[in-house]
């Protein structure tokens, strides 16, 4: 039974790949569309700034902002310091 259901996964996931191939192949296409008006392409440092430095920045300024801002109080935070148990537990 194992055997069968691998297969049938294995089925499923060749004919959504293919599914997906299929309906992508337009854009793929080397011709240019009449409309079509691209511009000049990126460097490696505008593309490594737009793709990886700007979404850590953002994550950085996010962090930061829900640091600064938090305003629980330090009695409701947990930590090593403030959890208590039970000393003399009774067998």
């Amino acid at each position: 039974m194992d055997k069968k259901n691998a297969l049938r996964a294995g089925a499923l996931a060749a004919g959504t790949t293919l599914m997906m191939l299929l309906m992508s192949s337009p854009a793929l296409a080397l011709t240019r569309d009449d409309g079509d008006d691209p511009g000049t392409g990126l460097s490696v440092i505008e593309t490594l700034g737009l793709y990886v430095l700007a979404p850590i920045a953002l994550f950085v300024v996010i962090a930061a902002l829900v640091m600064v801002l938090d305003r629980s109080k330090a009695e409701h935070r947990v930590t090593t310091r403030n959890i208590k148990t039970k000393a003399d537990a009774k067998a």
